[in-house]
């Protein structure tokens, strides 16, 4: 899977880029980053990409040329045609279900903003899928296209040690359940033990007492997630 992220400051990702499953994903070929600067497609001799908004307000605002010039270049680079992301805090809210269908797409390219956000033009031009990862804003978009690869990766065949992984994750499986609680060395610890169930052997007794944890902790921790889906039906008063 090829990622290519759009960004002012490709240096904040040199660190993340070189560590953990990542950095092996990428060594094994399974996942390919590219990074690429919007001040190289900039108009300005100074290499400018922010000026003042129109009407006036605060902060500088990232102008079109810039940001969609990049975002085309990047595009024709490779065959594959790459997804467009503009990550932004009015976009779509990030769940596992949005990463699984991300996780569809071959190649991923990832816009990041800063300042005060884009031109409305980016968006009209490019037609972009918007995301956000939580309602909050951060300094720029860099972090999150980091949890976005760092979340569709884990679903890249061979990325993870045992393909199970991914499917018992909170969020994951037919329920999208809480996980439940994980154990392992030593057998107690300041008066908690692992649970007996778990030394059995009795791998249906195991995967029976994990389910019904899962279900307890979602029920306490997020009980809407227990709730099954509305039909269009019942969403539209119909």
């Amino acid at each position: 899977m090829r990622f290519d992220i759009l960004t002012l400051f490709p240096e904040i990702f040199s660190g993340y880029l070189n560590q953990s499953l990542l950095k092996k994903a990428q060594d094994r070929g399974l996942v390919e980053v590219h990074l690429h600067n919007f001040r190289h497609w900039s108009w300005d001799r100074d290499r400018r990409v922010d000026d003042r908004p129109y009407g006036g307000g605060p902060g500088m605002v990232l102008r079109p040329e810039p940001v969609v010039e990049c975002a085309e270049d990047v595009q024709a680079m490779h065959p594959q045609p790459g997804h467009l992301v503009l990550l932004t805090p009015q976009g779509q809210r990030l769940n596992q279900a949005l990463v699984e269908q991300l996780a569809q797409h071959p190649r991923l390219i990832l816009i990041c903003g800063r300042y005060e956000g884009f031109d409305e033009r980016v968006r009209l031009i490019l037609r972009p899928q918007e995301i956000s990862i939580g309602d909050y804003v951060l300094n720029g978009g860099e972090v999150a296209a980091m949890v976005i690869i760092d979340a569709v990766i884990r679903l890249v065949p061979g990325v993870l040690g045992d393909e199970d992984s991914s499917v018992q994750d909170s969020f994951s499986g037919p329920e999208r359940w809480l996980e439940g609680p994980q154990y392992t060395r030593p057998r107690e610890y300041r008066g908690y033990r692992v649970p007996d169930v778990l030394l059995s052997g009795d791998h249906e007794a195991i995967r029976r007492w994990r389910q019904e944890q899962s279900r307890i902790r979602t029920a306490q921790r997020r009980p809407e997630l227990l709730q099954p889906p509305l039909d269009k039906d019942s969403q539209s008063g119909t």
